[in-house]
């Protein structure tokens, strides 16, 4: 499809985007412009499948479980398993994930090539790969330029979105910095090679020649081991979309949970993160399931890691309020309110006594209120309501009999039928406006003049 002669041409190269190039509107753009391939369906799956990555995610789990049949699970094994888990997870999360996706922080090249080849055991791609397209995805979250969009379902962005050929090219993203980063190229020419000993040889070597455990090593802390941490991280993308709620924003799907903050090693305050992506921290808070935040906390002191990036508290803070107040409001709005002031008849003395003689009548501060639905309620008998019927009731109320509390001033207010004219609010506002409208959240419209 051709462009039209006021927007830029189609951008063929997504990885090489001039800054004059890109429109405004670039998501509906690129998808208006960007031809899709067909949908996956019955009869065309096995056309495309990547057969590459189906290989590295069914056969795996598949010669492990197998291997659990011959293999008991020795205790240093298990052991083995555990750290070993630990050591290549830190790869992804503390590696991959927020020193060259995100830039949280600042790395020493022995703590570069340390976690590049430690992520290289998870067998999960390589750093340029697994970056740029982890910025696609912060960048066009919930679009269809997202590579594991979450709205397609959680079965897609697990391993959905790496077993089919992608219907469409991921949004660009800028990794000029990553390009120019040695480690990370070093890390990317020798991928398959550091894959392969770091998920295989190492763990099995190790098991082997410290406690004579080859078969053990190979297949539990190898490849069931992969198994575990793979899907611990695609979690992220998936559970981390799906589990949970929204502190500080809830337009998106990213939530946070500590059920999958466990599951992932940290990453499972992923609103937090979506929200605030160049913090080193996901747990931001002190008590939230972080690993990998004090693994980097410890890497700094220790001097491997400086420049440690740490969101505003004040921005934090302010987030989570919006989120707060949002909710409020639409609790609010779904409440029902005493009429507004300028909606209320205007009555005398006199047109007020006299219709108290029909009617159960109040005066409180002001206004008129019906009591006719609450008198035989009253917790301190309908005489105290019925005596006080015609008159003005105000001291009485406000602590001559009774000083009523919040629940009886909201109640009161929902029973307005009039104003009395000239009467005067009793006292200080807080005696007169109900308590449950002293914090109301306000509508936008109520701010313009």
């Amino acid at each position: 499809m051709a462009a039209s002669s006021n927007e830029p041409a189609f951008i063929e190269d997504p990885n090489n985007i001039p800054a004059e190039a890109v429109p405004d509107n670039f998501v509906s753009y690129t998808l208006k412009l960007q031809e899709a391939l067909p949908p996956v369906t019955w009869k065309n799956w096995y056309r495309e499948l990547h057969w590459l990555h189906v290989f590295i995610l069914f056969v795996p789990p598949t010669l492990g479980t197998i291997g659990t049949w011959y293999t008991p699970l020795r205790l240093k094994t298990g052991i083995w398993f555990v750290v070993y888990s630990l050591l290549t997870g830190f790869g992804l999360t503390a590696g991959y994930h927020r020193l060259w996706a995100h830039r949280t922080y600042k790395a020493t090249r022995a703590l570069e090539y340390t976690l590049a080849i430690l992520g290289a055991g998870v067998v999960e791609g390589s750093i340029a790969w697994w970056a740029r397209g982890h910025r696609a995805h912060h960048r066009y979250t919930d679009t269809d330029l997202d590579p594991y969009d979450a709205r397609k379902g959680l079965f897609y962005s697990h391993i959905g979105w790496m077993i089919f050929k992608p219907r469409r090219n991921p949004g660009p993203a800028d990794v000029s910095d990553l390009r120019s980063n040695p480690v990370v190229k070093w890390q990317h020419r020798y991928y398959l090679l550091l894959a392969f000993i770091m998920a295989i040889v190492v763990p099995t070597t190790v098991a082997g020649y410290g406690w004579g455990d080859w078969q053990g090593g190979f297949v539990w802390s190898g490849l069931l081991r992969l198994v575990f941490v793979q899907h611990s991280t695609f979690c992220v993308n998936s559970l981390c979309h799906w589990l949970g709620d929204k502190p500080y924003d809830n337009k998106l799907t990213p939530k946070d949970c500590v059920l999958t903050a466990v599951i992932t090693m940290g990453e499972g305050y992923h609103n937090f993160h979506h929200q605030f992506p160049m913090d080193y921290r996901n747990g931001y808070k002190r008590y939230q399931y972080d690993p990998t935040k004090w693994f980097l906390w410890s890497c700094e002191k220790l001097g491997f890691a400086t420049h440690l990036k740490r969101f505003s508290d004040n921005e934090v803070e302010k987030a989570e309020l919006t989120v707060q107040l949002k909710y409020l409001h639409q609790k609010q709005e779904a409440l029902a309110w005493p009429t507004e002031k300028s909606d209320l008849p205007v009555l005398t003395w006199e047109d007020y006594q006299r219709q108290a003689e029909s009617r159960t009548l109040i005066c409180i501060a002001g206004y008129i209120h019906d009591v006719s639905d609450f008198i035989d309620k009253h917790p301190g008998g309908p005489y105290l309501l019925k005596k006080n019927i015609g008159k003005d009731a105000t001291a009485a109320f406000f602590g001559g009999l009774y000083d009523h509390g919040n629940a009886a001033h909201n109640l009161l207010a929902m029973q307005r039928v009039g104003i009395l004219l000239g009467g005067a609010p009793h006292g200080l506002e807080e005696k007169f406006v109900p308590a449950s409208q002293h914090l109301r959240v306000s509508r936008y419209n109520e701010y313009s003049t």
